[in-house]
């Protein structure tokens, strides 16, 4: 009987699991789809390319050639992998170092797939104004940070040397929708897993013992240990499956939602810390941009938002950068 009733909690557990894994994919579903089908139409007519050549007059700023201006268009307005094929097209005639290729990498890192992660920030609740100049100004003043420094420092002024490109992506619509079914599906496979991993990690108590560790850090950033689970997998492995988890936190009314604001504003400058930035280190990127000094700015930038918020009152929060969700998912 005891054999009987463990099986039966295990299903049960187990169809409750596999219904908030659809929820949660529905949700980023709803929001990747149309995007993806916009963006495909977007980069036929070739409008990423002219955003792109705009983008090439302040990239100067940031010690790099204008060219790379098209870089980051297509990896804001895209996504990084198709940002990497334009940019194997371009390095064959430009003359980089290693620390111009650092600086956009860690652009790239902090501004990119805007469309989608925008849209998960304000399903969450966050004005889209505010997300949308937050994550493309952080990237730029990172530009500048770096370039300043490895000018300042001498370090990485090499020739770079490519030893990765990718190979051609075929773009005829039946190519792309095959890759948007498998994309999609990867979603619903992580999700579940991640979902998994936040009840492993409650019952193993380890979220617990992360809250205490990070306590003083995330108190800093406003942020309490209840937040942990969601921002560590952001933080891990993006605001796409992250944020989704954000998004159902939001509409649950277990976090605060400045802690949800803070959290999302610090997914939005450093996240997807594991797959992303491996991809910035084999394009080219050092370690010393893409991840040290990402992680060091967004902390800095989080520490002086929090205590800048506390000046606005709950009136000038909701009014100016969040809109209550709450029950309405």
């Amino acid at each position: 009987m005891e054999i009987k009733a463990f099986i039966d909690s295990l299903k049960k557990q187990g169809e409750i699991l596999l219904a908030e894994t659809w929820k949660t994919s529905l949700i980023l579903f709803k929001i990747v789809i149309p995007v993806s089908i916009a963006t495909k139409l977007l980069t036929d007519w070739g409008v990423i390319d002219y955003a792109g050549l705009a983008l090439g007059h302040v990239m100067q700023l940031a010690g790099l050639p204008g060219s790379m201006g098209v870089v980051w268009g297509t990896a804001m307005i895209l996504n990084l992998y198709t940002a990497i094929i334009v940019f194997s097209t371009m390095v064959v005639t430009e003359h980089l170092t290693v620390a111009q290729v650092t600086i956009l990498a860690t652009m790239m890192l902090v501004a990119h797939s805007l469309p989608i992660e925008l849209g998960i920030a304000r399903k969450a609740g966050i004005r889209l104004w505010f997300m949308l100049v937050f994550r493309v100004l952080g990237a730029f003043i990172s530009g500048i940070l770096l370039n300043n420094i490895y000018h300042t420092t001498g370090f990485l002024q090499t020739g770079f040397i490519a030893v990765w490109r990718p190979e051609s992506i075929d773009p005829s619509w039946g190519v792309w929708a095959i890759a948007q079914l498998k994309s999609l599906l990867s979603i619903y496979i992580i999700i579940l897993v991640l979902l998994i991993t936040v009840r492993l990690l409650n019952w193993l108590h380890i979220t617990d013992m992360l809250g205490r560790a990070l306590r003083p850090v995330l108190k800093m950033m406003g942020i309490s240990k209840d937040a942990v689970p969601v921002t560590i997998i952001g933080m891990t492995m993006g605001i796409g499956y992250g944020g989704g988890l954000i998004i159902r936190e939001a509409h649950s009314g277990r976090l605060s939602e400045r802690e949800i604001f803070f959290s999302l504003s610090f997914m939005g400058l450093m996240h997807s810390m594991i797959e992303d930035t491996l991809l910035m280190i084999f394009l080219g990127g050092h370690v010393s941009g893409v991840l040290l000094f990402r992680f060091i700015f967004a902390m800095l930038v989080i520490f002086i938002m929090v205590r800048l918020m506390r000046r606005f009152s709950d009136e000038r929060f909701y009014r100016y950068f969040f809109r209550s969700q709450r029950g309405t998912l």
